[in-house]
Order: structure tokens, then sequence, then C-alpha cells
């Protein structure tokens, strides 16, 4: 029997192919996307996807969208709080499995799995320490499409701002620079 589960969405790149691994695996069963919002800019906090497209994604996907409104830059405190109260609901919804699209930051994996573990839940990485280059390489053989719409300046001229990440892109990316 499956797990129930609910994936933490982005909205981004990553999120979405750690999702189509998981809808392709038979031992979760995804029942709700949960986002963290912004309330004063109305986007997701992480990627600054706007709302209005991250409910767009959750219903072509078709999964159930739950939103963690949080205040603009909240304390550590003020996030703890919230997500407690939130895994403690879904823990009273018989949720027992977490899904994250993380790739490689090992605190932040840390993080997640220590929180969950406080209501009985796992943290699942279905991407975790694979390998970015086919990783890329899969999500637009998938057919999957993204625009990117910031760069970090160091590493990346502002003509990569608004491109399609594609097989030109890809060859136009600097061998210094991660391809996820």
């Amino acid at each position: 029997m499956p797990y129930k589960s609910f994936f933490n969405w982005s909205g981004g790149k990553d999120s979405s192919l750690a999702l189509y691994h998981t809808l392709t695996d038979k031992s979760y069963q995804v029942e709700k996307l949960l986002t963290n919002v912004n309330k004063q800019y109305g986007r997701i906090s992480m990627h600054g996807v706007r709302e209005e497209l991250l409910e767009q994604q959750a219903s072509a996907i078709g999964i159930p969208l739950q939103k963690i409104v949080l205040p603009d830059q909240p304390s550590m405190l003020e996030y703890e709080e919230q997500m407690m109260q939130t895994m403690r609901q879904l823990q009273k919804e018989q949720f027992t499995h977490s899904l994250f699209g993380d790739i490689f930051l090992e605190d932040l994996k840390t993080y997640r799995e220590i929180q969950l573990s406080k209501v009985q839940m796992k943290a699942v990485f279905p991407l975790w320490k694979l390998d970015t280059t086919q990783l890329i390489h899969e999500f637009i053989d998938l057919g999957f499409k993204t625009v990117v719409v910031c760069v970090k300046a160091e590493l990346l001229d502002e003509s990569f701002a608004g491109r399609v990440i594609d097989k030109d892109f890809l060859k136009d990316l600097p061998a210094n620079v991660d391809p996820c």
C-alpha cells in the first residue's frame, strides 16, 4: 500500500522533475502539493513564482494545493511555528511522508528531516545526489519547459535571464555553472 504523501512544491524545475519521479514510483500516493506563499507579495517564498501561476501549475498537475501563508521575511521562529502547525494538521490527516525536490544542499536536507521527525513523518528526496547533468537532460527530454527568471551575476550574465532551458541553453552554459 502506498504511503500517503504530500509534495513540497516550489514551482521550479527540480520540484517538477522530483514530482514526476514520485508519481512514477508506486510507493507514494501524493495527495497534496504544499507551498509557502509570501503574504505581502503573493509569491512562492522559495522562487518568487506568482500565486496565480502556482495555482495554474497545481491545476494542470491535478493535485490539490495547500498554501502556507507567511509574513514577509518571517523570523525563523515564526516560520517554524507555522510549519509545525501545518505538519501537525497533516499528521492528523494521516500523512506519513513529505517529498522534496532538493538535490544537494545537505544542511537543508538535515533540517527538513529533523523537523519532520518531530511529527513522526519521513522526508523523501527523489533526486538526492543524482547527477545534475543527467537530470537536466531528462527534464528536457521528457518535454518539460522552464524559463530562467533570474541569474546569479557572479556566474551568468543577464542574457541568460528569460531564456528557455533547452539543449541550446545548455551548450551556452559556462562549464563552471551547474545546470540545475
